[in-house]
């Protein structure tokens, strides 16, 4: 029987220069490496990506210095596996270098409909239900998981 739903993810950071900036010359170095690992992943199902492939060239928000990313999987165990047990990890750990740090959470993850491919403007509204009424099950985060809608 197929699975009814899927989990979706957003995430957000704001640049600490322009992306054309040399000091994100190592950030932008890795993102071809880590998008073709994430859709070599199990459970990867899609990824938001503008004309060039990229997340980096979706502006879900108005401030150019934000970068936006929204991923779906099959699976919680399928996120967590590419997001802290693959070099990926690392990206998180050298974020500070890039990144500014967050005032509000810069994730959310959401269950959707096996299927579903949200939109920017999903992710977005997601985040800002996560930062008005934080976690529940519309909108939660790693640290406070809800399950699937049955």
């Amino acid at each position: 029987m197929p699975q009814a739903y899927h989990l979706a993810q957003a995430n957000w950071a704001r640049m600490r220069a322009p992306l054309e900036d040399p000091l994100l010359d190592s950030f932008r170095r890795r993102q071809d490496p880590l998008n073709a690992l994430a859709e070599a992943s199990p459970g990867f199902v899609w990824r938001l990506a503008g004309d060039d492939g990229l997340a980096s060239s979706i502006r879900a928000f108005e401030d150019d210095r934000i970068l936006f990313n929204q991923s779906v999987w099959e699976s919680l165990d399928a996120l967590k596996a590419y997001t802290f047990k693959t070099t990926h990890v690392e990206l998180l750990q050298d974020r500070g270098r890039w990144f500014e740090t967050p005032d509000r959470a810069p994730s959310v993850l959401w269950w959707v409909t096996a299927g579903v491919r949200p939109s920017a403007a999903d992710g977005r509204a997601k985040l800002e239900h996560l930062w008005a009424n934080g976690p529940g099950p519309e909108a939660f985060t790693f640290r406070d998981l809800f399950d699937p809608p049955r």
